[in-house]
């Protein structure tokens, strides 16, 4: 397989690249299925390997623990061969921490990385361009991870790609494909009002990257999702089971206690800070909550303030945290506000018997000026989530609801 070039801008992006790789070479659950009668991507999950001994290195660091099971991309592989990942790099430190730490374990699963400042100053887009334009040109199938990301948008213009596969970046792929779908522009679904004056400059981008992204007579369209998704016709859906991660990693020791999630919904002004902090205080105690894994976007302030008023421990992960999850140890619940975590914790934790709950959010804890798509949205992701798990029992809390598995 030659001529593979992937753009990630975020470690879960870089995490779902390397599952795609691996389900192209095992077959299973990578196999490119129809979407069922609703157009949701079918969530069938292979077999699991059997249990391993767990590696005893800190959390969130990958131990040195492999399966040796099928498909298993060490140096030189073929789901390796051929894939090149090229990593926009973002400029928040968190951002460019993590996906350091992926971009290791890419490696030592033997793929080509290349580190590219995108976005280093002056100067930075044309050298970008400039540099990549021979890989684009020889790519017979792009990947990307965030198909709202102007600098994917802008290289899909200038290099249309006979082949599109587009991996799972959180739950935004859920807005991309109905938005799709729908013939509508391209926009994040927590932006608010009309065109700004840098989007008025960008439109004629987004608006060719939109038909760039959709399928047609001479371009193949993939979408490799957790997530429920309803996609255009003619858009093939691909099921992403977490394959590589329960082969590569596991299973975790799991504590007595619980663990809490945390989410940016403060930091992308959807969610009042002031709520937000006495709905962690009160999940905390009501689930017995001793540490909260924080999302690399989370302010440091907004971090110390939980810590100093609710007692929890914060941990700031290097890794995507269905990596540290799987790796453990990790509490026997895990409680999350609606993210997209409902959906890929289960399923990279099938066989563990840790229980996940999510806590929807309440209108009341909402900002003033935040949009009622928005606020659809929010309840959504929870919602779906739900309707995929095999048993829904109540749990403590007037608006939390208790998704278990094992």
């Amino acid at each position: 397989m030659t001529g593979r070039l992937a753009f990630v801008e975020s470690p879960v992006q870089l995490l779902n690249v390397l599952e795609w790789a691996h389900a192209q070479v095992t077959g299973a659950p990578g196999t490119p299925v129809a979407p069922g009668p609703s157009g949701a991507a079918p969530h069938g999950l292979a077999a699991v390997p059997g249990p391993r001994t767990p590696s005893r290195t800190a959390a969130g660091r990958p131990g040195p623990e492999r399966s040796g099971g099928p498909g298993r991309t060490a140096a030189g592989s073929p789901a390796a061969g051929g894939l090149t990942v090229v990593v926009l790099s973002p400029t928040d430190p968190m951002s460019r921490g993590q996906l350091r730490r992926m971009a290791q374990l890419a490696r030592e699963e033997g793929f080509t990385v290349r580190w590219q400042e995108a976005r280093g100053g002056r100067g930075s887009l044309p050298r970008t361009l400039r540099d990549l334009a021979p890989l684009l040109r020889a790519a017979e199938r792009i990947i990307v991870g965030d198909p709202f990301s102007r600098y994917v948008q802008l290289l899909l213009t200038l290099f249309g790609p006979k082949h599109l596969t587009v991996v799972d970046d959180g739950t935004a792929t859920m807005e991309f494909a109905a938005q799709l779908a729908r013939g509508e522009r391209l926009v994040r679904w927590h932006r608010r009002g009309g065109l700004g004056p840098r989007e008025l400059v960008l439109a004629p981008v987004s608006a060719l990257a939109r038909r760039r992204l959709a399928p047609g007579r001479r371009r193949t369209v993939e979408i490799f999702t957790s997530l429920p998704v309803d996609p255009p016709e003619g858009t093939t859906v691909t099921p992403h089971t977490f394959a590589w991660t329960r082969a590569r990693f596991g299973p975790p020791r799991l504590t007595r206690g619980a663990d809490l999630v945390g989410t940016s919904l403060v930091e992308t002004g959807v969610v009042d800070p002031d709520r937000y902090v006495r709905a962690v205080a009160d999940l905390a105690r009501a689930h017995g909550a001793t540490r909260y894994f924080a999302h690399r976007r989370e302010s440091t302030d907004k971090l110390h303030r939980i810590a100093v008023e609710t007692g929890l421990e914060i941990v700031r992960p290097d890794l995507p945290l269905e990596l540290i999850a799987r790796r453990g140890p990790i509490g026997r619940t895990v409680v999350s506000f609606p993210s997209t975590v409902v959906h890929t914790l289960p399923l990279a934790l099938v066989d563990t018997g840790v229980k996940v709950a999510v806590c929807e959010i309440a209108p009341e804890w909402l900002r003033e000026n935040v949009s009622a798509r928005a606020q659809g949205f929010l309840s959504g992701v929870a919602g779906t989530a739900a309707h995929e798990v095999d048993r829904l029992t109540a749990c403590a809390g007037p608006s939390v609801e208790r998704l278990e598995f094992g």
